[in-house]
């Protein structure tokens, strides 16, 4: 089960994701999805804050050419 303050750390890593695909140029998910061959449907969800698996995140930061470390550094 997820707590409360997990359930919004989660929230927070979507929104830095979200981010992130703004950076790049894409103002829609969808077409950032189908560019990079992800799910649409998935990838939304991810940008919302539901719950991921550790593969997916890597793979988004694998297509940002970004490390953990990067990523967390700008996460509260």
């Amino acid at each position: 089960m997820i707590t409360d303050e997990q359930e919004k750390r989660i929230k927070e890593i979507g929104a830095r994701i979200k981010a992130l695909r703004i950076r790049s140029g894409y103002t829609s998910y969808e077409t950032f999805a189908t560019d990079h061959d992800l799910p649409r449907k998935n990838y939304w969800r991810l940008e919302t804050g539901y719950n991921f698996t550790i593969a997916t995140l890597l793979r988004i930061l694998d297509i940002h050419k970004m490390t953990m470390d990067e990523f967390f550094k700008e996460l509260k």
